[in-house]
């Protein structure tokens, strides 16, 4: 393992953790693992920049969904903005809408588009496909109206997240393709795309980051 490549803040802060000897995440039991994520997620995150517009609300499809909007700036009738779907990380077990948040706002800010975070729902409560159906609904309702119910501009919809939530975006991007939905663009983030572990980042990366 070699840790050469990186910033010196990175190589302090893996330092500091393999000091607190803390258990892999693994090992815990899903209640366990989902508050120490919650308690690391934003370290490394800038503080929450204020936005004109925040706003937490509840997509209702097939499932109700809490979500969050971020937008740089209040809704406008004659402009309105894009808006990117934001789908969460944490391998389909962890995060939520306060994991993300500081991340999600700096989408926001620094992008111009708005930003929809969606809390679907995680395992092992709810086993597979319960996240993708969440993500796949919200997705429709956005292209299909939802986006101009909120303010925003229907024809330009995008879909993005990191880790698990990026792999989810991808697979919501196939699935909108399969059904002639337009969708703007996609943003991922680290996603997993493929089931093979022997990759040269994965060989290089795979321990001890």
């Amino acid at each position: 393992m070699s840790h050469h490549r990186l910033t010196p803040r990175m190589r302090t802060l893996l330092a500091s953790v393999a000091r607190s000897r803390q258990p892999a995440i693994h090992t815990l039991t899903p209640v366990e693992a989902r508050s120490r994520y919650g308690a690391m997620a934003e370290v490394l995150d800038l503080p929450r920049v204020p936005l004109a517009r925040v706003e937490t609300l509840e997509i209702r499809t097939h499932h109700r969904c809490a979500a969050r909007l971020y937008a740089s700036r209040p809704a406008e009738i004659s402009k309105p903005l894009p808006v990117l779907l934001y789908l969460h990380g944490g391998g389909f077990v962890l995060g939520g809408l306060e994991t993300h948040d500081s991340l999600c706002r700096q989408i926001a800010l620094r992008s111009g588009v708005a930003v929809l975070a969606l809390d679907y729902r995680l395992a092992p409560e709810h086993r597979f496909p319960a996240a993708v159906e969440d993500v796949w609904a919200a997705l429709q309702w956005l292209i299909n109206g939802g986006a101009t119910f909120l303010g925003l501009d229907s024809t330009r919809v995008a879909i993005g997240g990191d880790s698990a939530g990026a792999t989810l975006a991808a697979v919501a991007a196939l699935m909108a393709r399969d059904a002639d939905l337009p969708l703007a663009m996609q943003l991922l983030i680290t996603p997993g795309t493929a089931a093979d572990l022997d990759s040269a980042s994965h060989q290089r990366f795979g321990e001890g980051f």
